[in-house]
């Protein structure tokens, strides 16, 4: 009886000693993280025992929340973010690049698929479109992609004579315009592409569009310093790649 007793009293410490290392650690990332993280998720909690609670928005607006001190324990920015460093709000040594993602174009499953193969070709699919859609960039406060696809159209200095044709979005899928043929093209991260009814065209020339940079800090009011600490290391390890590599990123810098 003895014995039992204690192995019970035994069970329990472990149970207590297990329920007091588990921590819910907090993320706060931009839209281009959403594929990897739902890749993670599952691996890191039960490598860790942490609950991961995400929180995937636009860049513009996840950006300005680390800006302002919103309480996550791990922050994900696209560059530049001198202003994240600047405000005091994450631990500048922490910088942890994790993987970069480029913009693609998307057509209807069965469609043509056009030359983008260079910048006067991209210059001339876009001219030739009827209508486009791609993240509402918000003049850099919104969406990372619709950012970055403005500054693409302004290089190829056919922004102005685009916008009757564009239609941006937010809190819609794109890619069920495009299935529904409200429009012939979509442009987003390549890791937003996940529905088997479109077809991935391929990536915008670099001299065009850059793929855009991930970066992870560990932030100054993490509740739990160790857990924060677990997640960085798991985003930027062997685990964080694969994912990446699963969601058409590229792991690091």
């Amino acid at each position: 009886m003895n014995k039992l007793i204690s192995s019970a009293i035994l069970a329990l410490m472990v149970v207590g000693v297990q329920a007091a290392s588990a921590d819910e650690v907090t993320l706060i990332a931009p839209g281009g993280l959403r594929c990897p993280v739902d890749v993670m998720k599952p691996g890191f909690e039960k490598k860790t025992g942490h609950v991961l609670k995400a929180t995937i928005g636009a860049g513009g607006a996840t950006h300005r929340q680390v800006v302002q001190g919103a309480p996550f324990d791990v922050p994900v920015v696209q560059p530049p973010y001198k202003d994240v460093i600047d405000s005091g709000n994450v631990i500048a040594s922490t910088e942890t690049p994790l993987a970069t993602v480029g913009i693609v174009v998307v057509v209807k499953k069965g469609d043509r698929k056009p030359d983008i193969s260079s910048a006067d070709a991209v210059k001339r699919m876009l001219l030739s479109a009827k209508a486009i859609s791609y993240p509402d960039g918000n003049g850099g406060l919104g969406g990372a992609a619709g950012v970055s696809f403005d500054n693409t159209q302004k290089k190829l200095g056919i922004y102005d004579q685009m916008q009757p044709k564009v239609k941006r979005v937010q809190g819609v899928s794109l890619l069920e315009l495009l299935k529904r043929g409200d429009i012939d093209y979509a442009i987003t991260f390549a890791s937003e592409v996940n529905d088997p009814g479109v077809e991935v065209v391929g990536q915008l020339p670099r001299d065009i569009s850059t793929p855009t940079a991930l970066v992870g800090f560990i932030s100054s009011h993490a509740k739990s310093p160790d857990a924060a600490k677990a997640l960085l290391a798991y985003l930027s390890g062997p685990e964080g790649a694969a994912a990446y590599k699963t969601c058409a990123m590229t792991p690091g810098r």
